[in-house]
């Protein structure tokens, strides 16, 4: 179930979400939509994207942008900013959601896989901010928020590219939260625990497994893509302006 709670003055903000085809990002499409605010997504996933924009639409009048990018191709991406600000203004709020969470043995890790998976994992945060970093000063401020996650808090040893680019965004978070803080720019990240998308699902979710992480957390509850939505929308909304340079952790409790 999506939150409840409005934010008056994300209507009409122009957003732009990096991964916003499916999983967490699909829910915030669909949140922003819900909002009334002017939401663009970049994803590399053309049926599920354009079936999510119908759904949207449907439900909430208010059709998303597609735009397709692979964001690996910094100037793919780049281009995919450009038509975003075309059509909506200058970006005002950015969502860096994208993230590749597919596990790897450390003896299989190549150079070349090492820098594909910081390619998409950490790259495209740093190349988004800039892009859309001096539209936002020139409009007065806005709020980026960079998805991390819990696991590279957790020792997990599976996935050592994945946790440590989720490790780096924090540092990305706090040190352009430094550089852009004088323009009014808050940048602020959300470390979700584990939140069980299709991928999940489809993956690496067993019974047994789902039902050991539960019992961890202080709140016996399933996370789903849309328990992210709040906490985004929040740091999104200037109900917390003067909030910046944090990670918030979204885990149910088990940190």
């Amino acid at each position: 179930m999506m939150p409840s709670a409005r934010f008056p003055d994300l209507v009409g903000r122009s957003v732009l979400i990096t991964g916003g085809g499916s999983g967490i990002g699909a829910s915030l499409t669909e949140a922003f939509a819900m909002q009334g605010a002017k939401v663009a997504f970049v994803d590399v996933a053309e049926a599920a994207s354009t079936a999510l924009c119908e759904r949207v639409e449907a439900a909430t009048g208010n059709r998303p942008l597609y735009l397709r990018a692979d964001l690996r191709d910094i100037d793919e991406l780049r281009c995919a900013v450009v038509a975003a600000v075309e059509a909506h203004g200058p970006v005002t709020v950015l969502v860096n959601n994208a993230a590749n969470d597919s596990r790897h043995e450390v003896a299989d890790v190549t150079p070349e896989s090492w820098d594909d998976n910081q390619a998409v994992n950490i790259r495209p945060h740093f190349f988004t901010i800039q892009a859309v970093a001096p539209g936002m000063a020139a409009a007065g401020g806005g709020s980026i928020i960079n998805f991390t996650s819990t696991s590279y808090m957790l020792n997990i040893g599976t996935m050592p590219a994945y946790t440590t680019a989720k490790a780096a965004i924090v540092g990305l978070t706090k040190g352009m939260a430094g550089r852009y803080g004088p323009d009014r720019i808050r940048v602020n990240a959300v470390a979700p625990g584990w939140v069980i998308t299709e991928r999940q699902r489809e993956l690496w979710v067993t019974e047994a497994s789902l039902n050991n992480h539960i019992s961890r957390q202080c709140i016996p509850d399933m996370m789903l893509p849309e328990d992210m939505v709040g906490p985004v929308l929040f740091l999104a909304s200037d109900t917390s302006k003067m909030l910046t340079a944090q990670t918030l952790i979204v885990d149910g409790g088990l940190l």
